[in-house]
């Protein structure tokens, strides 16, 4: 059986900060882990995490488009493609070596590059899933579903297990239905703002389904498909609350956006907690919920410009500045080890 873990980054708001925390997270544990591989999927047709990892800037742009434009693929397009096509896919064939290209990161963490033309397939994968089943063993929804799952469940090196990091996009179109269930556990970033409150019902409501299914499009949705289909869907194990202020924890505008997000989930465990990950301690109340599943993220501001612009992780950013397109931006000390302690906290946890 495998001992490899992966993590899925979702949320169904844009601008919640999932590709710059999967940067951030998957380099740090690769530091972290040296005995094991880290492997980034990147699931969004922006491909931002991907340009992050590679060193951001002109360089990954042209890396990017190296492999894009082979003619077979080396990105999640190309593996996509395969898998669709055999029973299986190699993942060696599809990965880069990020040390190769980006010399601020281990020699352990790869990745599996984003591609813009994720929503050119999208039709064909949901076609493919969508097929008529030829027997009592095939199943065409399940298969396509589960590419990215069966992919986490493979070594990069026999000998060495790997952790696996699923960033997504916002949408809920089947390349992200497949990211999801690619994750035996779910992150899910929240920023302290009224639509990413609003945002928490329909993110429940898109994985697991409503609490009374539409007596038309009920049966539609991939939550219906998932339960009728018996498909493993990740546990929620933290939730990041992410660009709050860096003074004193949140300030009390944000604090009190953020503690009704929390209240949200809060109240979607106490009706559903087996769709969080189990606690070792008991949960009797909001605030055990809170000191369990959330973690407080710190806006890097400046900090996070330059890790974005020049794929640089918190560990590797020893400098008072950096050149960014010409501009010279000032990261203060106190702020790098501040961004750089929060994100060790977190991947200790994982």
């Amino acid at each position: 059986m495998s001992n490899n873990k992966s993590y899925v980054m979702w949320n169904n708001k844009g601008g919640v900060g999932k590709s710059t925390i999967t940067f951030h997270i998957a380099s740090v544990y690769a530091e972290m882990h040296p005995e094991r591989d880290v492997v980034v999927i990147d699931m969004c047709p922006q491909a931002n995490s991907s340009s992050m990892l590679m060193g951001g800037g002109k360089q990954s742009e042209e890396k990017l488009q190296e492999l894009i434009t082979k003619s077979e693929p080396q990105t999640i397009v190309g593996y996509l493609t395969e898998a669709t096509l055999e029973n299986d896919a190699s993942l060696e064939k599809y990965i880069t070596k990020l040390s190769n290209v980006n010399k601020n990161l281990s020699e352990n963490i790869y990745l599996v590059s984003g591609d813009g033309n994720l929503e050119l397939i999208a039709p064909l994968l949901s076609e493919r899933a969508d097929a008529t089943p030829l027997s009592a063993k095939d199943d065409p929804w399940v298969k396509i579903h589960s590419i990215i799952k069966n992919l986490t469940e493979k070594r990069i090196t026999p000998d060495r297990e790997c952790t696996y990091f699923i960033d997504t996009n916002p949408s809920f179109s089947i390349y992200t239905q497949i990211a999801i269930v690619g994750g035996s556990s779910l992150l899910v970033p929240i920023n302290a703002d009224d639509s990413s409150i609003f945002a928490i019902t329909g993110l429940f409501n898109l994985i697991w389904g409503t609490s009374v299914e539409h007596p038309v499009y009920g049966k539609y949705t991939f939550a219906s498909k998932a339960k009728n289909h018996n498909l493993p869907l990740p546990k929620i194990t933290y939730l990041l609350g992410n660009r709050f202020t860096q003074k004193k924890g949140a300030a009390y505008a944000f604090k009190a956006l953020s503690n009704e997000a929390l209240n949200k989930m809060y109240e979607e465990y106490v009706k559903n907690p087996d769709k969080f990950e189990p606690s070792d301690h008991t949960i009797n109340n909001i605030t055990d919920f809170e000191e369990h599943y959330s973690i407080e993220l710190r806006d890097f501001n400046s900090a996070g410009v330059v890790a974005a612009n020049q794929g640089l992780p918190l560990s590797k950013m020893d400098k008072h500045s950096y050149e960014v397109y010409g501009e010279k931006i000032q990261v203060a000390k106190e702020q790098r080890e501040l961004c750089k302690s929060t994100i060790e906290n977190l991947v200790s946890k994982l």
